[in-house]
């Protein structure tokens, strides 16, 4: 018999983002050794010494998909006891809204 070879993933191959972005509520020693050892580039405002305006042009994109998917009561009150349910629910949510969105823009 011959070697079999290495079972790949079905799809496109992951991407790492090259920077993180996160509060200044996520400056701390641990965050910071836990990317580190990813080897990824946190941009984290230091409390205290940076304002967080530089780094709310890329956030207001994560907040608005945020408040997107929160726009749902279940997902927002969180009526699911098992993480799987309530991620089930997630990604439904934001299939819909992606939905929405490519109405509009085809409308």
């Amino acid at each position: 018999m011959g070697q079999v070879g290495k079972v790949r993933r079905r799809g496109l191959r992951r991407r790492r983002p090259a920077k993180i972005r996160a509060d200044k509520a996520y400056y701390s020693a641990d965050h910071l050794t836990w990317l580190r050892g990813r080897r990824l580039v946190a941009r984290i405002a230091r409390p205290g010494i940076e304002s967080g305006e530089r780094l709310g042009r890329h956030r207001w994109k994560i907040e608005r998909s945020i408040s997107w998917l929160f726009g749902y009561r279940r997902l927002t009150v969180r009526y699911e006891r098992k993480g799987n349910h309530f991620l089930a629910f997630l990604g439904l949510a934001a299939a819909l809204a992606c939905y929405k969105k490519l109405a509009k823009l085809t409308t």
